[in-house]
């Protein structure tokens, strides 16, 4: 008999005001830089300006999302005659928040709009706070802390975050030997592993009716795409369950694209080198931080037609794995490029004591002056 796992056992709060509000400044840097290292990876043409433009979209909904749990934790460790308890990180496998906060968001934001209609305006409190200051002289936390959540249920209608699901999107290519060609794109954070992972999905569609247009496959479409998007399934058992569920919609490239996890000697309890390079570095609080980032890809190699019904045929695509040590079968990947985004300080530590198994990850280091450069 088969123990479930307990996926909330290295979960933890902030529960500390600084703590918290150090936490979200980091993470309000990182994902500042990430679009730049995207800029980068278009310049060395590992991704073409439309992948830049969607997964920079994605990151702006990270971001998003980081301001809008900001606002909702920004009391947190403060006595406000509340209790709303504190900011819930996977502080060892991810060091992002934990599925579940994504899940409370996305129930806030169905009911944004009556929280907002409920409260008072933000002059109307900014008003009193000031009357409390100048005539009581006390602190006004209360009102501090209805001001906190009008702001978050504020970033909340204002929409555009990165939710837990986020459904797959298809943008128009152009056309090639007579098919119309589409970049289907849709992101998830991963209840396993909270971080968020991108997709994206290049296919040839030799259907009658444009894919976005049809009633009948596009639905179905992105219901199975959403279903199948998880870290656990290999992208191969991915595209070959959407080309045998599609006769009609040819899978031709799949990338994954995972934004982390996030490393932090102050918050995170990682082990391995990359906490020794941060421990070692004793950067600046703004500077002690280090970001995974993993890109799966997967390409047809060619197609065959299989024999479907008395008299049909269906063409499948056959997918080509990575031919090293037979790599390809355990990673169900043609190829798979990790990489690095950390600041400078602790790249030169990286780069000194030079640690096993980093000599392949690509480098992405942040200057002081916040530029992003490549390093082999």
């Amino acid at each position: 008999m088969t123990q479930d796992i307990d996926l909330t056992i290295d979960h933890a709060g902030l529960t500390d005001n600084l703590a918290a509000r150090r936490y979200f400044a980091k993470f309000e840097r990182i994902t500042d830089h990430l679009a730049r290292v995207a800029g980068e990876m278009e310049r060395e043409r590992t991704f073409s300006k439309t992948d830049v433009s969607i997964v920079s979209n994605y990151v702006q909904r990270i971001a998003a999302t980081f301001r809008a749990l900001s606002q909702k934790y920004l009391l947190t460790g403060r006595d406000t005659g509340v209790f709303f308890g504190s900011l819930n990180i996977d502080r060892v496998e991810s060091g992002f928040p934990v599925f579940g906060e994504l899940m409370t968001m996305a129930n806030d934001a169905q009911q944004a709009g009556r929280h907002l209609d409920g409260m008072r305006s933000q002059a109307e409190l900014k008003d009193e706070m000031i009357r409390q200051i100048v005539g009581d002289l006390t602190i006004p936390t209360k009102l501090q802390y209805a001001m906190s959540q009008r702001l978050y249920y504020e970033e909340l209608a204002r929409g555009d975050l990165f939710w837990a699901h986020n459904d797959p999107q298809a943008i128009w290519q152009g056309n090639s030997n007579g098919r119309k060609r589409y970049l289907i794109h849709w992101a998830v954070y991963d209840s396993r592993q909270n971080v968020p992972t991108i997709y994206l999905m290049e296919v040839e569609d030799s259907g009658d009716i444009s894919l976005p247009k049809d009633d009948r496959r596009w639905p179905a479409a992105q219901a199975h795409l959403a279903a199948q998007s998880t870290a656990g399934l290999k992208l191969l058992t991915i595209a070959q369950g959407f080309d045998r569920d599609f006769d009609d919609l040819h899978p031709k490239r799949l990338r994954r694209v995972h934004v982390g996890p996030m490393y932090s000697s102050a918050f995170t309890l990682q082990s391995g080198p990359i906490r020794e390079v941060l421990e070692e570095a004793q950067a600046a609080p703004g500077e002690d931080w280090a970001l995974a980032w993993t890109i799966e890809e997967l390409w047809s190699e060619r197609v065959e037609l299989e024999k479907k019904g008395w008299f049909g045929q269906v063409e499948r695509e056959i997918f080509r794995l990575d031919p090293f040590a037979g790599r390809g079968a355990e990673t169900g990947a043609t190829s798979i490029e990790r990489a690095i985004i950390l600041p400078q300080k602790p790249f030169q530590v990286l780069a000194e004591r030079q640690p096993q198994g980093f000599a392949s990850v690509r480098k992405f280091v942040v200057s002081p002056a916040g530029r992003v450069v490549a390093y082999k």
